[in-house]
């Protein structure tokens, strides 16, 4: 079966704006540039290595989360002449490079913790445990204001909140036991494997940004039942050059020709595409182009699908 790309009429985008996730990002940027002020001066009180570190990730966080409030206020942009397909890509940007950042930090964590297990530093174990049980207050408060965000810039962003709230239940962990045992080396231990974790994630969320940015197929998924659903429709023989490729991670464009079987005539074209292009919705495509070649027209491109 050969399958042909259509172009829709561009003209029915539909539009499903991320309702609250601005506010999300906002709420979350201004818990974590409170903490990270709070944090810089607990490290520097508790001459804690770890936690000073750990203050200067909330920093770069606080820069990330900035671009990414800016970016989700630019994304809600009408598209114009010079971008007509909306301001929506600004987001993934972003979340690429946060994902960038954070596998840097996470890098640098690793480079930090892993000569503490065999030299730790002596630190002030109560100040460490409030510090911790502040941490986990504020980070796990801006990842809640998250939790609901489906784009992947609020992924990117709730990811990082999410490793602060990780590291600092390690240090309340850490903290108590080095208040009770001999045994300084686990909090680094912790905040390995966390980092370990964070990273993986982090590079996962970066190939998922190059994907879009890429213009790959938008889930791999999708195939089957677009031509399931496509091959349904009464008096359509076949579609070629397709192409698809997704905004943002959550609106996709469909474009592909349509060829009629044999017998149809030019007044069924507007059911076939009605038909055609309701189909492409159900899936999640929100700017479809369609065109109908007859049968017995030939069309260039068919070669070449």
């Amino acid at each position: 079966m050969e399958h042909h790309a259509h172009r829709h009429s561009a003209g029915h985008p539909h539009h499903h704006p991320h309702q609250g996730q601005s506010s999300g990002i906002a709420a979350a940027f201004f818990l974590n540039a409170a903490f990270t002020i709070i944090e810089i001066a607990g490290g520097l009180f508790t001459n804690s290595i770890a936690i000073i570190s750990d203050a200067l990730h909330d920093l770069g966080d606080t820069f990330a989360l900035g671009l990414a409030w800016y970016a989700e206020k630019l994304a809600k942009r009408s598209p114009d002449s010079r971008f007509t397909y909306g301001y929506k890509r600004f987001p993934v940007l972003a979340a690429m490079a946060n994902a960038v950042f954070l596998v840097a930090a996470s890098v640098f964590v690793l480079t930090q913790a892993i000569p503490l297990i065999t030299d730790p530093a002596e630190v002030n174990e109560n100040g460490m445990l409030w510090l911790a049980i502040l941490g986990i207050i504020f980070n796990g408060a801006a990842v809640l204001r998250l939790k609901n965000g489906s784009s992947i810039n609020q992924r990117v962003v709730r990811l990082h909140l999410l490793e602060d709230t990780l590291g600092w239940i390690a240090v309340l962990i850490g903290a108590v036991v080095m208040k009770y045992t001999n045994a300084p080396w686990i909090d680094p231990l912790l905040g390995i494997l966390i980092a370990v974790f964070i990273l993986f994630n982090a590079i996962r969320n970066l190939k998922d940004s190059l994907k879009i940015i890429l213009q790959t197929f938008p889930e791999e998924s999708l195939r089957k039942k677009v031509d399931d659903g496509l091959m349904k429709i009464n008096g359509l023989d076949s579609y070629h050059d397709v192409r698809t490729w997704s905004i943002d991670g959550t609106a996709h464009v469909y474009t592909l020709h349509v060829v009629t079987t044999p017998g149809v005539q030019a007044a069924d074209y507007p059911r076939i595409k009605h038909e055609v292009r309701d189909t492409l919705a159900e899936l999640g495509f929100e700017y479809i182009t369609i065109e109908i070649d007859s049968f017995d027209e030939h069309c260039a491109l068919k070669s070449h699908s």
